[in-house]
């Protein structure tokens, strides 16, 4: 059975409904229930079609590891469960590889999580698109330019601890292979009252507390600020700390991204200061002052904020002073200076807080925009991702929630229009006939707001520019005459009667039916707000700044370029902006993420069903899922529909040899399924309804039930059969085995039995021949003994008998001499007492003589020369005979000791001779040596590897080599350096590398001096001019310095024939290169123990302290 290709759909172990389009019953309660039971489960996201719904978890999922990446990447986009990924890659592979411009649109409420989806999307397309150095360094440009924008135009609200209070646009550029280029930073509507006020609850933008809670405590000196938030009037007290939120790690974060980004030192520091002078503008404080002529004015209370502020921005003070005190009219060659009460002072502060960091986040765009701009000028492809606000509806409207809902209208009427479009044309593409679809066009409210003639923003601008009192009262007059009759605005002060009686709407506001809902704005602050106006006074005073980047914010304060025409309107400009992105987008293909808030609390794990109905309704959910499933709810690829029911049809199960077309045609008529329930198109099949595709999942999931049975049953019986196939197959091999091994235990006894009786033979054979062999041994034995015996008798007898007749000749010559010396003194008895003094005395000194050597013989000393015992003398006239005989006795055995010597030992005796008679009785360090054996050759470099460069560079038979400490004349440290000694020379050389660092011939050493203490130091003096004396003498320190010193004085004295002259002297002159150094010897206690030490004490002076 060939095996099956298995893939995961969007179908497969679906919680819920994982494609809005296919929900039954569709109704707000079921898409609600649906939207509860996914997030339970946490599938946070879900389709309508092609729309993402992403609902905030409030809390980290593992959906967005590397691993998720790839599993999405070039996937299709029903292939797996619905994800954010699937959107990004399905756009992303439509830019590369079908050369398509595309946006993403994400669009929700404060708090649903846009800006995260936002970063989701820039993280995955930086993930799966090309690496390398420069690629790389781009995507990280890109990716950490949201930090920076979020620091500065983000801020805690009530709804959402990280809120946009801005508008992001972002074009991402690739060039053809799909690679990022750079990128264009587009803002909208920055809510710049969040500087002066913030709602209770909420904060000032992140950067402000960024700044003071991780600045190090000079830089915030340098900003003249103070850590403690409760110094500043802009920042409200009640939420100024916000739970899990690191302002201090936050602000490391964002100057690390912004010297990624490409700030320079100066550009971030001349940023932080703009920041520093907007919140100490908020301390300023005016009191109120009567002039002479009854006018109101104000003066500032303390005016050391407005030093400090003057010292950051580089502001004369007087100037920025008069500047908050009056105000400058021009008209028509004529200028006109009226004094500002307390009030307008207050309005005149807040006004140029607002402006210049309104004005400094724009330049903070515009900066980064320079920097990811794409550098190549080849035709790129785009990629825009839109982060806006969502439609708002608060308890008090203003301006800022009326431009906001504006915007989302604009939003709203293009998704419907792209959406409507993009499934025209997969109609007309595919060859469907396409049928009209009803829908809610909500043109109409944009009418009401865009009009040029009869729009609320054209009615607001006209009533800003018209001469004569204007108040936030006219205008809403205005609004009741333009729009009294249209059908989606309502006032309480509109003439139509029907909502006079509404008491739920105030006289000062006035309620637009929106597409999401009925939104009552106040009134109050329109016109100030669309004005925007910031006094001639104050953009003067900063243009004079020395501060760079203030007088560039402030173009419009240059006296030689004043303009009088009144500046755009805040309504007007953003109008112009709405309709540029609309503009820019209906040019790319669109792609949508529609970002849920699932509670108001900010927590985990809860569901509020009202809340989710209200953001349902607004952002137009419902509509969008009758539109898709106006015409058909279902579509998909021929092959990959095949793939999946084929099994429902006997003639495409297993295989269908046909193309996928036919083979979906065969499945459809076999299933009987009706034919207005789906349509054939060029490469995909339609289906109406979603029941028909539940149906299809019924019978596919029952048919997979009864084919795992089937190959459950199968393998069962192959699992069996294979079993006793394998069981049979093992009996007779078993058998075989067992067979095998019974004839070989067989064989094994046999051969055991008869090696036994062979050994039992061969061994009563060995007795048999042993036993005749000791027979006759014993018998040859008995033999040699009776002869043995035999021959000793008849030796004895002969050994008596040859004694008797010695016995017998000796009497017989004792007798004869006997009587021959009776005849002798008898015969000169008569001469004998003549001479008989000198006789007896040459007798008996004869026999002293004759005593004394007999008794020198018992008394010998031992034959070792340093043996020094010797008898004594016994008598004294034989003193003499006594010493002579002492000398030459040691003579004798010194001749004896040196014969047994070889030449080597002849040799070392000889340099030891040499020691003595150089050392003894002059250096303290000779009876030490006495007893040490002269080895030469310490280091055995013959043998060990490390030495093979020094061997190889050494031709000459090497006399000594040993490691001694070469004392360096700077500082009298030492460092380790090996010195040989040969026929012809002597050598330094390093002991790590084997280099040879000095050679010297003996030719050229004039002498050699040391002291007379217990050390080992030596200095080699050169001769002066020779070759070798560029660099001087040598203070040398050895262990072996009196068999150095020897071998040294031999050697020379072998090749030159000349005296080595060797110095012993406490204190000496050691030449180093030109300067002549003493080297001193002093007795001192040391730290090291008995080692000597050596230091420099001036120029002319190295001290060794020797213990």
């Amino acid at each position: 059975m060939a095996k099956m290709e298995v893939k995961t759909s969007l179908l497969d172990n679906m919680i819920g409904v994982g494609d809005m389009v296919l929900l039954e019953p569709l109704d707000e309660d079921s898409f609600i229930n649906n939207l509860k039971k996914r997030y339970d489960h946490n599938e946070v996201y879900t389709y309508i079609g092609s729309v993402v719904i992403s609902i905030n978890p409030y809390r980290s999922l593992p959906i967005y590891t590397p691993e998720k990446v790839e599993e999405y990447r070039n996937r299709n986009f029903y292939e797996l469960s619905p994800h954010i990924f699937a959107l990004s890659d399905e756009a992303y592979r439509s830019l590369r590889d079908q050369d398509k411009d595309q946006c993403i649109l994400i669009t929700g409420e404060s708090g649903a999580g846009k800006t995260e989806a936002s970063k989701l999307v820039m993280s995955y397309v930086a993930a799966v698109c090309g690496k390398g150095a420069e690629v790389n360094q781009v995507k990280e440009q890109l990716l950490q330019s949201n930090p920076v924008l979020e620091a500065f135009g983000n801020a805690k609200t009530v709804r959402n601890d990280n809120s946009s209070r801005f508008g992001k646009y972002m074009d991402i550029e690739f060039d053809f292979k799909g690679d990022p280029l750079g990128g264009v930073i587009s803002n909208y509507l920055l809510e710049k009252s969040r500087v002066v006020k913030q709602p209770r609850g909420e904060r000032n933008f992140h950067i402000f507390y960024q700044i003071l809670s991780g600045a190090s405590e000079d830089f915030l000196c340098k900003l003249k600020l103070e850590r403690d938030f409760s110094r500043y009037n802009y920042l409200g007290l009640d939420s100024a700390k916000v739970n899990g939120v690191d302002d201090a790690a936050n602000f490391r974060t964002v100057r690390n991204a912004m010297q990624i980004v490409g700030f320079m030192d100066h550009e971030t520091q001349s940023v932080f200061e703009v920041v520093a002078a907007v919140l100490k503008l908020g301390n300023i404080e005016f009191k109120p002052e009567s002039r002479v002529n009854g006018l109101d004015e104000s003066k500032i209370k303390d005016k050391n904020e407005l030093k400090e502020i003057c010292e950051l921005t580089g502001i004369d003070q007087s100037v920025l002073e008069r500047a908050f005190s009056f105000r400058t009219v021009e008209a028509k060659q004529e200028k006109v200076s009226t004094t500002l009460n307390v009030a307008q002072a207050y309005y005149a502060r807040d006004a140029l807080a607002k402006n210049l960091y309104s004005r400094l986040f724009s330049w903070l765009v515009t900066r980064i925009n320079e920097s990811i701009k794409a550098q190549t000028k080849v035709r790129k492809k785009v990629m825009g991702v839109l982060d806006i606000y969502g439609f708002e509806i608060f308890e008090d409207n203003s301006f800022e929630q009326f431009i906001i809902n504006y915007c989302n209208e604009k939003l709203q009427q293009i998704f419907i229009e792209l959406t409507l479009k993009e499934e025209q044309e997969e109609y007309i593409r595919e060859g469907i006939e396409w049928t009209h679809i009803e829908y809610f066009n909500n043109a109409i409210i944009c009418d009401l707001i865009e009009n040029n003639q009869t729009g609320i923003l054209a009615m607001l601008d006209e009533e800003c520019l018209r001469p004569g009192t204007v108040t936030d009262d006219t205008f809403l007059e205005k609004l009741n005459q333009v729009c009294a009759t249209h059908q989606h605005f309502e006032s309480r002060m509109s003439k139509c009667s029907r909502f006079l009686n509404d008491t739920t709407l105030p006289h000062s506001c006035f309620r637009i039916q929106h597409y999401a809902g009925k939104v009552m704005y106040q009134v109050e602050g329109f016109v100030d707000k669309n004005n925007d106006l910031l006094y001639r006074d104050l953009s003067q005073a900063m243009w004079k700044a020395s501060h760079s980047l203030i007088k560039a914010l402030f173009p419009e304060g240059n006296p030689a370029k004043i303009n009088l025409k009144r500046p755009p309107t805040a309504g007007s400009q953003f109008k112009a902006s709405v309709a540029t992105l609309m503009k820019n987008l209906q040019t790319k293909n669109p792609n949508y993420i529609r970002c849920i808030k699932p509670n108001d609390k900010k927590a985990a794990h809860i569901f509020n069903d009202a809340l989710v109905c209200h953001q349902i309704r607004y952002l137009g959910l419902l509509e969008n899922v009758r539109v898709r499933r106006a015409g058909y709810a279902f579509r998909q690829m021929y092959e990959p529909c095949l793939e999946r029911y084929k099994m429902l049809c006997k003639q495409t199960w297993p295989h269908w040899r046909g193309p996928a077309r036919a083979g979906v045609e065969v499945l459809f008529n076999e299933l009987e399924i009706p034919e207005e329930e789906f349509s054939f198109g060029r490469s995909k099949i339609f289906i109406r309804n979603p029941r028909t595709l539940f149906k299809l999942e019924d019978l596919r999931k029952q048919r997979l039930e009864d084919l795992a049975t089937l190959i459950e049953k199968i393998y069962r019986g192959w699992k069996c059969r294979t079993r006793f196939l394998l069981m049979k197959k093992s009996q007779i091999v078993i058998a075989s085995w067992y067979r095998r091994y019974a004839q070989q235990k067989k064989y094994q006894k046999i051969k055991s039995s008869a090696i036994i009786v062979q050994s039992y033979i061969r061994g009563w054979k060995a007795r048999k021949l042993l036993r005749e062999l000791k027979h006759q041994k014993r018998c040859n034995e008995a033999a040699t003994i009776i002869a043995a015996y035999w021959h000793g008798t008849q030796a004895r007898r002969e050994l008596r008998r040859l004694k008797e007749e010695a016995r017998n000749k000796h009497a017989i010559a004792v007798i004869w001499a006997y009587w021959l010396g009776y005849k002798v003194r008898r015969e000169y008895r008569k001469f004998f007492r003549a001479n008989a003094g000198r006789k007896i005395y040459e007798f008996t000194l004869q026999r002293l003589m004759q005593k004394y050597f007999l008794e020198m013989k018992n008394k010998m000393p031992s034959l070792s020369p340093i043996d020094k015992n010797w008898p004594a003398r016994p008598y004294l006239f034989l003193d003499s005979t006594h010493k002579e005989l002492k000398r030459i006795f040691h003579l004798w055995r010194c001749k004896k000791y040196r014969d047994q010597f070889t030449d080597q030992q002849k040799l070392i005796y000889e340099e030891k001779l040499e020691a003595s008679e150089l050392f003894k009785d002059k250096k303290a360090l000779y009876p030490a040596s006495v007893g040490q054996p002269f080895q030469g050759a310490y280091l055995e470099i013959s043998k060990n590897p490390k030495y093979k460069k020094l061997k190889d560079a050494v031709d000459e038979k090497i006399i000594i080599a040993e490691v001694v400490n070469k004392i360096n004349r700077a500082n009298g440290k030492a460092t380790s350096r090996i010195f040989l000694l040969t026929k012809n020379n002597v050598l330094l050389a390093d002991q790590k590398s084997g280099n040879i660092k000095s050679e010297v011939p003996l030719g050229d050493v004039a002498k050699v001096s040391m002291s007379s203490q217990n050390d080992g130091f030596f200095a080699v003096h050169l001769k002066e001019g020779s070759g070798a004396a560029g660099k001087g003498d040598f203070l040398l320190s050895s262990d072996h310095l009196i068999e150095m010193a020897t071998k040294l004085y031999r050697t020379t004295l072998s090749q030159t024939k000349q005296k080595l002259n060797i110095e012993i002297s406490d204190e000496f002159l050691v030449q180093f290169r030109q300067d002549k150094v003493c080297v001193k010897f002093i007795q001192g206690s040391q730290k090291n123990g008995n080692i000597p030490t050596c230091k420099r004490k001036n120029n002319r002076l190295l001290e060794v302290a020797v213990p």
